[in-house]
């Protein structure tokens, strides 16, 4: 299936895949002694000798770390999206709408967590002007929430923020969930128009079981730190059941306890791991992490004429990004390695 269309971009993703990190230049990355050393080992790998060109050494902080790597995956979608034809830009133009939320969640941190300064994006304006309608640079102005829904009018997220405005102040929380949610509302809509029945199938591995485990994770969240209502847990989930039956959404929502709730966890196709059989409480985020880590490197390579190959590696991509970030911020604070390397295994 898709071997003439894809066997082009099928060799483009696997030549940027050999420029992916391997666990022993992520435990190097680990030993350096500071985050100056960190940025000049990054710098000598292919995948980041471009974007550590030229580091200013007085804005080595969180911030712009996190910059400089973003811009890093912003570059190998561009390279993805250039070598591909109309069939996979239709995927990547669908994908792309979680850079548009993913930035819209940043700036909001900003503003509704009363954060000074005005945030600066402009590295990423080319980007987003080939791809998207969000003016940033307007956004990166606004002073307040009010402010930053005028900004997204005329585009989807300004009328979803316009309505959770007119209910009241919203938090950030309830920002984050609802953007959150109807990206991946849309994505599983939308997909039925723009792949085939047979890539659909494939990408349902990755996207159904992406869908089932935020429910599971935001369940737990709402149940143990929030304290939500089972009516108001509901009102939070994903209309969407790949593996993860209704009947069992509805077990988890009203189970009586963190005990009973794990008890029916493990009867879900979700609850095999083996960290649910030894009785202990699990981490739910990091049960997440290792099973979405499985499907995706399986898929990419079991069908690599499809566009799970392009799925698959700006999962592994922006995996990576997240890794070096934690492994910047542990060598910031004087972390041992081994500590970091630990910190690492849970992403």
């Amino acid at each position: 299936m898709g071997l003439l269309a894809y066997s082009g971009i099928t060799t483009k993703v696997r030549a940027m895949e050999s420029r992916l990190l391997k666990p022993e230049q992520f435990q190097e990355l680990a030993e350096q002694e500071d985050v100056r050393s960190a940025a000049d080992y990054l710098k000598a790998q292919p995948a980041y000798a471009e974007v550590f060109e030229g580091l200013d050494d007085t804005k080595l902080h969180r911030g712009y770390m996190e910059q400089i790597l973003t811009q890093s995956e912003y570059r190998d979608f561009t390279r993805l999206y250039r070598f591909s034809g109309v069939k996979q830009r239709r995927f990547l133009d669908l994908y792309f709408k979680h850079y548009e939320v993913e930035v819209i969640k940043k700036l909001l941190r900003h503003v509704l967590g009363g954060r000074e300064g005005q945030p600066d994006l402009s590295m990423f304006q080319d980007f987003f002007e080939k791809h998207s309608d969000l003016n940033l640079e307007l956004l990166c102005r606004a002073k307040n929430f009010s402010e930053f829904t005028e900004a997204l009018e005329g585009t989807v997220y300004g009328e979803l923020l316009k309505q959770m405005q007119e209910n009241g102040q919203p938090g950030l929380f309830d920002c984050e969930l609802k953007l959150d949610l109807f990206y991946f509302r849309s994505l599983w809509k939308l997909r039925s128009k723009i792949l085939s029945k047979e890539e659909r199938k494939i990408l349902d591995v990755c996207f159904g079981s992406r869908l089932d485990l935020l429910n599971i994770q935001w369940i737990c969240r709402a149940r143990n730190f929030y304290r939500l209502s089972p009516a108001e847990i509901y009102a939070l989930l994903i209309s969407v059941h790949y593996r993860l039956r209704a009947d069992k959404v509805r077990q988890l929502v009203e189970a009586e306890d963190e005990a009973k709730f794990y008890e029916v966890l493990k009867e879900t196709p979700y609850g095999r791991q083996e960290e649910l059989q030894t009785g202990r409480t699990p981490d739910i985020q990091l049960l997440s992490n290792q099973m979405l880590n499985r499907i995706y490197g399986k898929t990419g390579h079991r069908y690599p004429h499809s566009p799970a190959v392009l799925d698959s590696y700006l999962y592994r991509k922006e995996l990576e990004m997240r890794k070096i970030i934690t492994a910047l911020e542990g060598i910031r604070y004087g972390l041992p390695a081994a500590e970091i390397m630990g910190l690492l295994a849970k992403q």
